[in-house]
């Protein structure tokens, strides 16, 4: 059995769970002293910058955490690791990260999120995790996947919030 595309429904009743999602993720990312590529995905409104925010946070990041849509990027470089918010929402052509120097940031030490990411298609690496979020009754369903070892084994620790109901 591959260990790969596993992966686990999350009920999340709020923005406080999404951002506990997020901050979660940074729990395991510290502990496991490696970088992590996250693919956000759901349409507009649905919390990809919520999670972010959480997992900054619990980074260490003590301000205000926004979405980039205009700057393509927010680094947060003072934080361990660092992590580096991407929203592709206004990309008009995947070349463009090219010129912004993209594959800089994805060398294996540091936390990517990106929210948007087939817009960035043929540029991005694959990620370590896909999270899909989605309404669900009063709050949202998050789909989390496994894309590589680092993201199954982030994905059986993953002790939170209530499974999907």
């Amino acid at each position: 059995m591959s260990i790969f595309g596993n992966e686990r429904r999350l009920f999340l009743d709020g923005e406080a769970e999404t951002e506990q999602l997020g901050g979660e993720l940074a729990r395991l990312a510290k502990a496991s002293g490696q970088g992590l590529v996250v693919f956000l995905e759901g349409d507009l409104g649905m919390g990809k910058t919520t999670l972010s925010r959480g997992l900054i946070h619990a980074l260490g990041h003590e301000g205000a955490v926004k979405s980039p849509t205009y700057t393509l990027v927010e680094p947060y470089e003072h934080l361990v690791p660092p992590a580096y918010h991407f929203d592709l929402y206004r990309l008009g052509d995947p070349e463009e990260l090219e010129y912004m120097g993209i594959r800089d940031y994805f060398d294996g030490s540091s936390i990517c999120l990106i929210e948007w990411p087939e817009r960035g298609e043929g540029l991005l690496p694959e990620p370590d995790l896909e999270i899909r979020l989605e309404h669900q009754d009063e709050g949202r369903s998050a789909t989390v996947r496994a894309g590589s070892e680092l993201g199954a084994s982030f994905l059986n620790e993953l002790e939170l919030i209530s499974p999907e109901h």
